[in-house]
């Protein structure tokens, strides 16, 4: 086998950390000379913890800074700021659809180093790991990450060392491999972790159901039942939040019993999430005094979710958790307008990034939890599996008792409850508006407009940015494969890009 295979996608071995990572056959039978050897990295206990911590702390940077932002853009839900489309075409494809969404792209290109990177790691530290506590937490990794890069770019390479697969591999095989990662996760994770970035056995069984339910069709894995059985054995073990607007409140704990898997930040450099930066208001932002809410219009609320997906109830309280309407600024003036022609400064911006502890500091130093899991999202899913199973009835009496009671403060009027007998296809059309309102910009809106099959109707109607270009294909539901990985890989040929790019 080669040296220097330079691949990306988990299987270039790339230089992280303390060690080299050489081509598989190579790092398994000859000794690094400048550095650790593996076997000393992973297979020492104390060694491999302190390795498998910082990759989890390297796969909380996909959802630091621009990059939590990423995954909501380009949806239903998610439109950038007129400024920030003006000032970079490449990360305004993302919304657009255009020509500048190519390989070429840097935004989908950043966001695919960041992932790919943290592959062969995670691989290395199962195949090494000195105990299967340790080997679950990298097996828990090494599928989080690869379900992500399959939903993002679709058939990946498979990076187990016994047996590499270097080209990409068709969805079956690589859905059924993140699928034994987790199943192994899921049976030697333990029920809580003092360290609340590793995973437990929830995160894992959370993961699995979700895996079931958003695995394309095309890969044969998409099974409602098995969905519903892993969130079984999930949702007795957590509760919701009497008051949704405390989850995203950085003056309680976070780490609250919804939560399954949060990426865990504070406001402190370097643990801060800088997500708010980009999500608050650039006309507040522009004044003299640092307000928690300011920020630079990267991303924000469609019309249709900070308006029309409300159904007319003002009785939601997450709307008001979930979106900024009103920019009072403390000495009761409002912000002029400074910057752009589509005078967007002011419209309503996404809440759930502010932390009040940055009043007065900087709103880069945003620090809340960036959840992943948490248990409203499991009741969801486990809902629309219920109707997609027959059992329309029950999956609305599951969303009326939970998720829906919590969000009109406990009770449902007769107007807030949705009516029993609604039909299947009724139900499919609701529960997506209801995710929305319960999701927003929690990062899985646009694969769940992928895996309903709403990507191109949805984004083109409600996404101004993709509705003025009207370019947006049904190809557009994968990212392509950034051109840098074309050329420096020699197992991944132009002719294996994603079709349409």
């Amino acid at each position: 086998m080669k040296k220097n295979i330079k691949y990306r996608l988990g299987l270039a071995l790339v230089v992280i950390a303390a060690f080299h990572l050489q081509s598989c056959s190579d790092f398994l039978s000859e000794e690094p000379k400048t550095t650790l050897p593996e076997e000393e990295v992973f297979g020492d206990e104390t060694n491999a913890a302190l390795a498998i911590s910082g990759l989890y702390t390297d796969w909380r940077s996909t959802r630091q800074d621009r990059s939590m932002l990423y995954l909501s853009m380009g949806s239903d839900e998610a439109k950038q700021g007129g400024q920030q489309v003006v000032e970079n075409s490449m990360q305004a494809a993302l919304d657009k659809y255009d020509g500048a969404m190519s390989a070429p792209n840097t935004a989908v290109t950043g966001e695919w180093n960041k992932r790919t990177e943290i592959v062969p790691l995670a691989a290395k530290a199962v195949y090494y790991a000195p105990n299967e506590d340790l080997k679950a937490q990298a097996s828990f990794l090494r599928a989080a990450v690869n379900f992500e890069l399959a939903q993002f770019w679709g058939p990946i390479p498979i990076v187990e060392l016994d047996s590499i697969r270097y080209e990409r591999q068709p969805l079956p095989d690589v859905y059924d491999f993140i699928i034994r990662d987790l199943e192994f996760a899921a049976e030697h994770l333990p029920p809580t972790q003092v360290e609340k970035k590793l995973p437990t056995k929830g995160a894992a069984q959370a993961l699995l159901g979700k895996v079931y339910m958003y695995a394309p069709e095309e890969s044969g894995v998409r099974d409602f039942e098995k969905a519903m059985e892993y969130f079984d054995l999930v949702i007795p073990n957590y509760s919701l939040l009497p008051n949704y607007a405390d989850l995203f409140d950085t003056t309680l704990d976070q780490n609250s019993s919804e939560i399954i898997y949060a990426f865990q930040f504070s406001n402190i450099e370097p643990d801060n999430n800088m997500v708010q930066n980009h999500a608050g208001s650039r006309a507040v932002a522009d004044q003299d005094v640092n307000v928690y809410y300011g920020g630079y219009d990267l991303a924000m609320p469609t019309e249709y979710y900070y308006e029309d997906v409300w159904e007319g109830l003002t009785g939601d309280t997450r709307r008001d958790a979930s979106i900024r309407y009103d920019f009072t600024m403390p000495d009761g003036t409002i912000p002029p307008i400074t910057w752009t022609g589509q005078a967007d400064e002011l419209e309503p911006h996404i809440k759930k990034f502010e932390d009040v502890r940055t009043q007065g500091m900087n709103f880069w130093y945003s620090g809340g939890l960036i959840y992943y899991l948490r248990l409203a999202d499991i009741l969801l899913l486990k809902a629309e599996c219920l109707n997609e199973l027959g059992s329309t009835t029950e999956a609305v009496n599951l969303v009326n008792s939970t998720v829906r009671a919590r969000a009109f403060g406990g009770s449902l009027t007769t107007e807030e409850a949705w009516p029993t007998g609604m039909s299947q296809d009724e139900f499919r059309v609701k529960i997506m508006d209801e995710r929305m309102r319960e999701l927003g910009f929690e990062g899985w809106r646009k694969m769940d407009l992928i895996r309903t099959g709403n990507f191109v109707d949805y984004i083109k109607e409600r996404n101004p940015w993709a509705k003025a270009s009207g370019t947006i294909q049904e190809f557009h539901k994968l990212w392509p494969i950034p051109d840098t990985e074309i050329r420096l890989n020699e197992y991944i040929n132009p002719e294996d890009q994603n079709p349409g790019y």
